[in-house]
């Protein structure tokens, strides 16, 4: 099955383009932190540094779902990269020259990150055009997994490159663009007429136009305020609160926090891979059995908080995530029309970094006062409670599940 599918010219570009920009986004996100700190030396200025990755996708994230409705996807896609090859590459010239500063710095990785909330939009949006709905929930998998390699792949990259130098990083993040240009200028499909309009008032007219058409939309609106609690109650404990545990028990708590990350990789690609052969259709009882198992995880190495029992958790959060997020991309895929997938695609990025940002500020404060372990069981209920709650109420009204159209239409 995934023989056939890579097969395909379209396809194949897709996820080779999309990859690449990947581990290039992965790496100088990494490297602008790096330098940061090289060139401060202060963690108020590094946490600057991260705050200027992630700002923009909260500003400009449901702005750049509407640019993606309006323009062809395809022209905006190699437009965007090829702005930031020239944003990327002149970092290496600033910093060949020893002109580099802090500030300079910053205004580049905001730039970088605020065409990404243009660019990530588009790019999802092109996958249901050149897929038919047989074969999508298998790309979206080979999609996913795709991105997951990547983070794996990344610190290996990253190691390599610090023997040279960070600025190193920048070339090859440069260099990914131009591979994503290529692969991009590759893939062909039919466009719709595009609709732009210049007023910056048309914009917020259709963003609020598409909140409109979204509160009559039962399945999604479901699917996003899950989304949110379940993102909100795993961030802070999983990226986090593991860390903090480890560091409290054991020496060599970065290591081990490095190798349970890619044990929890591995089993999230296993995972992606295996679901098309064994589920058919994706719906919200999947998407609820996945947010489940997600949950249990959490409240295993939660109750049990050893080191041996945090990777088995892991193991149970690397199967349950995938399945939540691979139904939640095929539902919104299935149910958002074309005009309108942009939008849709921008407003569940910004939903999940929101939920980022608030899980990592509020757990935060919470965990001066409450033990990282009583935090981790709590997260893990609320998640389990949450998505058993759901499963039943499916289950025992079938009148109101019908609100719900588990099964989009062929």
């Amino acid at each position: 099955m995934y023989k056939s599918i890579w097969n395909d010219k379209n396809i194949r570009f897709y996820l080779i383009g999309g990859g690449v920009s990947r581990l290039g986004d992965v790496l100088s996100g990494m490297a602008f932190l790096f330098l940061a700190y090289d060139l401060t030396e202060s963690a108020v200025y590094t946490t600057g540094m991260a705050i200027a990755e992630t700002a923009p996708y909260l500003i400009f994230g449901l702005v750049g779902g509407v640019i993606a409705d309006w323009l062809p996807r395809k022209k905006l896609l190699l437009f965007l990269d090829c702005l930031r090859i020239p944003l990327v590459f002149s970092v290496v010239v600033f910093h060949h020259f020893d002109v580099i500063s802090y500030v300079y710095l910053l205004i580049v990785s905001f730039l970088i990150q605020s065409i990404g909330c243009f660019f990530n939009p588009a790019h999802r949006a092109v996958l249901p055009q050149i897929t038919s709905i047989a074969e999508r929930n298998m790309v979206n998998s080979l999609n996913d997994t795709v991105s997951r390699g990547v983070t794996i792949l990344s610190p290996v990259i990253s190691i390599w490159l610090l023997s040279y130098g960070v600025i190193y990083f920048f070339l090859l993040d440069a260099l990914t663009y131009v591979v994503s240009v290529f692969c991009l200028s590759k893939v062909h499909f039919t466009e719709q007429k595009p609709q732009f309009n210049k007023s910056i008032k048309h914009v917020f007219l259709a963003i609020a136009e598409f909140f409109t058409w979204l509160k009559g939309q039962g399945t999604l609106n479901y699917l996003f305020l899950l989304t949110f609690m379940v993102v909100f109650f795993n961030t802070w404990v999983w990226e986090v609160g593991l860390l903090l545990a480890l560091t409290d028990m054991t020496s060599k708590s970065k290591e081990i926090y490095s190798i349970l990350q890619g044990f929890f990789g591995v089993t999230v690609i296993v995972t992606n891979l295996c679901v098309p052969f064994f589920v058919k259709k994706l719906n919200v009882i999947i998407y609820l059995i996945g947010a489940g198992v997600w949950g249990i995880g959490i409240l295993y190495y939660g109750i049990l908080y050893e080191i041996g029992h945090f990777f088995i958790g892991a193991v149970l959060v690397g199967v349950g995530l995938p399945i939540s997020s691979l139904v939640r991309v095929y539902l919104i895929q299935s149910l958002v029309p074309e005009s309108k997938l942009g939008r849709a695609f921008s407003s569940n990025a910004v939903l999940l970094y929101l939920a980022n940002t608030l899980s990592l500020a509020i757990f935060g404060l919470l965990a001066l006062v409450i033990p990282i372990q009583g935090l981790m069981v709590g997260s893990g209920l609320l998640i389990v409670l949450a998505s058993l709650i759901g499963l039943l109420f499916l289950i025992r009204t079938p009148k109101k599940a019908r609100s719900f159209p588990v099964n989009p239409p062929e």
